[in-house]
């Protein structure tokens, strides 16, 4: 495999992604592409792809202009998304109308440190790499954490969660609100699965990463996926995400997405990390919380028993999409992003679609900790 051409300091330039679907989102879009601007590391440009809502998107094109003016690194364009409503479909159009060596994907409700893009390129000088996440802090609306709510979960809005090994490590999938793709990786999968992602606030509503890493490392064997918690954003958690009943319904939510998963590249596959967690993170974060109450510190029982309902919404999440998926009423299709090379088919042949070895609790998208490593 031949190294990518290089950018400034010999890594290769990187486009960044920013989905946006809704102007309720204004300010945030406005810092998220702030923060790209800032990067120490400059940015090739920077894409704002926008998810079916015309009124946007002239907003967004009359704030940064049609043309990308203003030269890079502080080029900016405005597109829509060229194909049905969801996140899977615009980050295949960004992918798509980048022409950066390396895609970096953004939330639009996320700032990045200055430092983002420097360790996700720096990760790249090695061949092998074909994906860098990076470590995503949660900025809670209330300014201070719930006492309820485990760190254990922080996936659920979005965030790295305890359990994480630190520093840059090789894991199973990165997550997609702060991540970063070798383009040829994502040629040689066709980019990302529709009917998967988030649309709106339809369930299910996320995997989508998870379901294309599972098949860039079966595409290409020898490829590397990194997370480096040096490489920061911070992501906003508004008040109505903060709140228990939004807590049971996304991860009710990532149980129905898991199962579509599992349901594409096979159980073993789809929750091999999520066993893992289920059985090593978990049963610790329920031990803290119950001494913590024994101890009398504040909600050391609520966070016990967060994390006990959590499991149990997502473990009947995946049961009734296990139930769907064989009845055939659940369904999502790999896309083929332009310029892709031809794709076989989830599971690694064309049309074939390996169901779920059976129910299990459905966890976080991405990697948990080595024994040994939690908090």
């Amino acid at each position: 495999m031949k190294p990518p051409p290089a950018g400034p300091g010999g890594a290769p330039d990187v486009s960044v992604v920013i989905c946006v679907y809704t102007e309720d989102r204004w300010d945030d879009i406005l810092a998220a592409v702030s923060s790209v601007r800032d990067q120490s590391r400059p940015a090739l440009e920077t894409l704002i792809v926008v998810d079916h809502n015309p009124a946007l998107l002239r907003r967004l094109a009359k704030t940064f202009g049609d043309d990308g003016a203003g030269g890079a690194p502080d080029r900016v364009r405005v597109l829509a998304n060229a194909g049905p409503r969801g996140l899977s479909a615009g980050r295949n159009t960004g992918i798509a109308a980048s022409t950066g060596e390396v895609i970096a994907f953004l939330d639009d409700d996320a700032v990045a440190e200055r430092d983002w893009l420097r360790y996700f390129a720096e990760a790249y000088a090695d061949p092998r790499v074909m994906a860098v996440g990076g470590r995503t802090l949660p900025v809670w609306e209330s300014r201070r954490r719930p006492v309820w709510f485990p760190a254990e979960f922080d996936w659920v809005v979005g965030c790295t969660y305890l359990g994480l090994p630190p520093g840059r490590t090789e894991v199973r999938n990165v997550l997609g609100g702060n991540a970063s793709f070798r383009r040829s990786a994502l040629t040689a999968v066709g980019g990302f699965a529709n009917g998967i992602g988030r649309d709106g606030n339809r369930l299910p509503l996320g995997c989508e990463e998870t379901e294309l890493c599972i098949r860039l490392t079966r595409a290409v064997p020898d490829a590397v996926l990194l997370i480096d918690d040096r490489s920061v954003i911070h992501h906003r958690v508004p008040a109505a995400r903060e709140r228990f009943a939004y807590f049971r319904t996304r991860a009710f939510a990532e149980g129905l997405s898991k199962a579509l998963v599992a349901r594409s590249v096979g159980a073993r596959a789809g929750l091999e990390t999520e066993r893992r967690y289920t059985t090593r993170v978990l049963p610790a974060g329920i031990a803290r919380g119950v001494r913590d109450a024994l101890l009398g510190r504040p909600g050391g029982a609520g966070r016990a028993g967060a994390i006990v309902a959590g499991v149990a919404a997502a473990a009947g999440g995946y049961a009734l999409g296990s139930v769907r998926a064989r009845r055939g009423g659940e369904r999502f299709a790999p896309a083929t992003v332009p310029g892709a090379g031809a794709h076989t088919g989830p599971a690694g042949g064309p049309g074939r679609s390996a169901a779920p070895e059976g129910p299990a609790a459905a966890g976080p998208v991405t990697e948990p900790a080595k024994e040994g490593t939690e908090a």
